[in-house]
């Protein structure tokens, strides 16, 4: 089911099979996107919700001077703009950082969903809600943890929101970005980045090389970035 990631993600409350069948059938669509597309424009009117399916996902914010500030990275099963379904429009833009694949929702297909089940609506409603949970941490990595540890908390975020899926091994995860997406995400810059990777790598917590990030030792690096999970939900 395309729906399959997202259940593994938000598994409370748990859906009967009917529910799960009605969720499934509110995608309209499924369309692929390739890497850098834009899929949703800031203030531009929206009548539908997207559902990541396959790939990477970036939510950013351009000012006036041409700076990009990553908001958040998404991984397959999360909704990227679900909260459209009530402002009808985002305030910020929403772009594809590999090549994707995504599901679209209908605005009324989720009005009917939510009418119809109390806990689609709980479930839809937790989803936004963790999504905000993770943006406040992030707040808290830029405002006040160190470079390198808001390096090291990422990746220890982005190895459990993978490893929910499957979509992690053992030893760390592909992690399709480039630097310069690290540094816009962790309000460094690229060459900041780079020096805190390398740190990281030189204490062997982990290392960012070929797209793919490996963890040396998940508890040591859990320690360094003062990593504490719970701000992810995993009921």
């Amino acid at each position: 089911m395309s729906i399959d990631a997202f259940l593994q993600t938000h598994r409370v409350p748990r859906l009967s099979s009917e529910e799960r069948s009605a969720l499934e059938g509110a995608i309209a669509r499924t369309v692929r996107y390739d890497a850098r597309a834009v899929i949703v424009r800031e203030n531009v009117p929206l009548r539908q919700c997207t559902l990541l399916l396959k790939g990477f996902i970036h939510r950013y914010k351009m000012t006036t001077d041409g700076k990009r500030q990553i908001l958040a990275f998404h991984i397959p099963g999360d909704f990227v703009d679900l909260h459209s379904y009530p402002l009808k429009h985002l305030e910020h833009s929403v772009a594809a950082s590999t090549a994707v694949e995504v599901a679209v929702f209908p605005h009324a297909a989720v009005r009917e969903l939510t009418a119809q089940s109390t806990r689609i609506t709980e479930v839809l409603w937790r989803s936004t809600l963790v999504d905000a949970a993770i943006n406040r941490e992030w707040m808290v990595s830029i405002g006040a943890r160190g470079a390198a540890a808001r390096v090291a908390h990422l990746f220890c975020e982005l190895q459990l929101r993978l490893d929910r899926i499957g979509g992690s091994d053992r030893d760390g995860f592909d992690l399709p970005m480039t630097q310069a997406d690290l540094a816009d995400a962790l309000g460094l810059t690229p060459v900041h980045t780079n020096r805190m990777l390398r740190e990281l790598r030189e204490q062997g917590l982990a290392e960012f090389r070929d797209h793919h990030v490996t963890i040396g030792d998940f508890g040591r690096l859990r320690e360094f970035a003062d990593f504490d999970p719970g701000y992810l939900f995993f009921d």
